[in-house]
């Protein structure tokens, strides 16, 4: 009797009914087989249903560290990529089957032809998000295994030896990060790193301070307890040089030369360039530079078209090309006004442009570009473009961060995009920044009481010897150098006026 009633239900069903029910049963699995009579499968299927939303509302808004933790972790990125398809396999199954239960057992043609070609859509409609979701999910596996690798499998001679993975921050007030942009074109021999700048993070707050070191800086130190300090006592310099001659001694060089003079002086490592520079810059900044992000300025343009393009002010026109000191004029330039969406290309050369420009001038575009990459990486973004900015970073960046990190540093940048990004001006006068002696005695010091705290004894920097003494004064009552708000210092200022 309950098989002819059933029978008689769907054979009373018309189309529009169907469908309805089709997609009623598309949106909640389970209901569609209940109203087609197979109710015990049908709440068996409802309920596991319910059961996963439930549990995925459950983990996204009191797990979001264990789910931070599983998107930067292989193997879990592995079975999560298996599991969506899955789970998509499974409900297109439920919606074919629930069709099938509820559409009349002598329907015509063109009833059948209609439900066929509705419950294509529908399953297209979950095989299409679910095939971007499996792909975005196996592209950041692959940006993770590319990008980062585990403490124990690479080599660096430099950084901190083992992972506190339950609390890395513990006893770790601040995590200083060493961004490096290399200019490795394929017309340019070897690697000058033209942008080095270390950005000091507040792990509680994440509020960060941008110190740009000047390219053309000379003398650069090294810790006493490195053997580099042995080969470079007074710095890494040598005096009586013309400019010509000094330009292979100054930070934008160490990357490249060092290394070459003195291969594996530092130990095992996979980026020796970037092991001298984390020990210099920490030595000249008086900070312990923890890990380095290296970026390739030829897949620079890349990143920032995934990104959809970065969005700045421009104060003055910057050249793209040019010689300065060959009298070339570049062909293009960027012209000043604000608020100009750059893409990839032209944020590059708003970065690095250098005809009749000076080092502070590039280094404030450059904060800014890294400000206003930070601006363009919202959520909406890093979801609909995630697999091209994926592809991008595989392209362009190198780093010694371990991937047992990633999870509390995935923390920290939601911290860093929701803090302060400011910038510490260093008096270049007054530390003689731009003359063949630096006093790096003053940097320290000046970096040290902008930062607002006092430098632990194990990151205490060592005092530069130099052979000339009076051509590096020592500023022992250094005022510290006004802090910037990078939202201020990158507003549009036609005049070239900077705000205090």
């Amino acid at each position: 009797m309950g098989r002819h009633s059933h029978t008689a239900v769907t054979r009373a069903r018309s189309v529009p009914k169907v469908l309805g029910l089709t997609l009623l049963g598309a949106l909640l699995p389970g209901i569609g087989l209940i109203f087609g009579g197979r109710r015990k499968i049908g709440a068996f299927i409802l309920t596991i249903t319910l059961g996963l939303v439930g549990l995925a509302a459950y983990v996204g808004l009191t797990r979001r560290d264990e789910v931070l933790a599983a998107a930067v972790d292989p193997s879990r990125l592995l079975i999560t990529s298996v599991s969506i398809a899955a789970v998509a396999l499974i409900w297109i199954i439920v919606i074919v089957a629930s069709h099938r239960s509820l559409r009349p057992a002598t329907g015509r043609a063109g009833g059948r032809a209609i439900g066929a070609t509705f419950v294509g859509i529908l399953c297209f409609a979950i095989a299409a998000p679910t095939a971007f979701a499996v792909q975005t999910v196996l592209a950041q596996r692959t940006l993770v295994q590319d990008v980062f690798v585990a403490q124990g499998e690479s080599k660096s001679a430099t950084r901190p030896k083992t992972v506190n993975v339950k609390d890395p921050w513990e006893d770790r007030p601040r995590l200083n990060l060493l961004l490096l942009g290399g200019d490795d074109a394929p017309s340019r021999e070897g690697v000058r790193t033209d942008t080095v700048i270390v950005a000091s993070i507040d792990t509680k707050t994440g509020n960060t301070s941008l110190i740009s070191m000047p390219r053309q800086l000379t003398f650069m130190p090294f810790p006493t307890d490195s053997p580099l300090y042995k080969k470079y006592p007074n710095g890494f310099g040598q005096e009586g040089l013309s400019l010509e001659g000094r330009l292979e001694w100054m930070l934008t060089a160490m990357y490249q030369n060092i290394p070459d003079k003195y291969p594996g002086i530092l130990g095992p490592s996979d980026n020796e360039g970037a092991d001298v520079l984390k020990q210099s810059v920490g030595a000249a900044t008086g900070l312990k530079i923890d890990y380095y992000l290296q970026v390739n300025l030829t897949g620079f343009p890349e990143l920032v078209n995934a990104l959809g393009g970065i969005t700045v002010n421009v104060n003055e026109r910057v050249a793209m090309g040019g010689i300065s000191s060959a009298h070339i004029p570049p062909k293009e330039w960027i012209e000043p006004g604000p608020k100009q969406h750059l893409d990839g290309r032209h944020a590059l050369w708003f970065a690095r442009g250098r005809y009749n420009a000076d080092d502070d001038q590039r280094q404030i575009r450059q904060r800014c570009t890294i400000n206003a990459m930070v601006d363009a990486a919202d959520p909406a973004t890093l979801i609909t473009k995630y697999k091209a900015i994926a592809k991008a970073g595989q392209h362009l960046l190198r780093t010694d961060i371990p991937q047992e990190l990633l999870p509390a540093l995935v923390q920290l940048a939601v911290k860093v995009k929701a803090g302060t990004v400011s910038n510490i001006n260093l008096d270049v006068s007054k530390l003689k920044m731009k003359y063949l002696h630096p006093d790096y005695d003053g940097m320290r010091e000046a970096i040290e009481k902008a930062l607002e705290q006092p430098t632990p004894p194990a990151t205490q920097p060592v005092k530069t010897p130099s052979k000339t003494p009076s051509k590096t004064p020592s500023n022992t009552k250094t005022t510290p150098p006004p802090t910037q708000n990078l939202v201020d210092a990158c507003a549009y200022q036609p005049n070239g006026d900077q705000p205090s």
